[in-house]
């Protein structure tokens, strides 16, 4: 079992800037891969960032790349997600989320843990 609690989100300026904080309970957190999803009021759920056991393989979904970098310490149990640029489309509760393999997948349901979230808003 993991317990994921993140921290960060808040109220930001249209191309400010927003790091996020995910840390995990448990002992198996370095093999395991994370994301970060990100749901919209009115909108599916979907993975804005995932990261490897290792962290030499990243996805970014098309609307954050460029944008945001997801990285992970495994000796800290915590894994992280900068966003720069940030838009009033990125207003959405952002979610970590852990997977029992050590590699990332890009469906939700693909994920096993998953944290309470973190509002982030961007005003315009």
């Amino acid at each position: 079992q993991v317990q994921l609690v993140e921290s960060g989100g808040g109220l930001v300026q249209a191309g400010g800037s927003l790091r996020l904080s995910c840390a995990a309970s448990g002992r198996s957190f370095s093999t395991y891969a994370m994301g970060w999803l990100r749901q919209a009021p009115g909108k599916e759920r979907d993975l804005a960032a995932a990261i490897n056991w290792i962290g030499d393989s990243t996805y970014y979904s098309d609307s954050v790349k460029g944008r945001f970098t997801i990285s992970r310490d495994n000796g800290k149990n915590t894994v992280y997600l900068q966003m720069n640029g940030l838009k009033p489309e990125d207003t959405a509760v952002y979610y970590c989320a852990a997977r029992r393999d050590l590699n990332w997948e890009t469906t939700p349901r693909s994920y096993d843990y998953w944290g309470q979230g973190t509002q982030v808003t961007v005003s315009s």
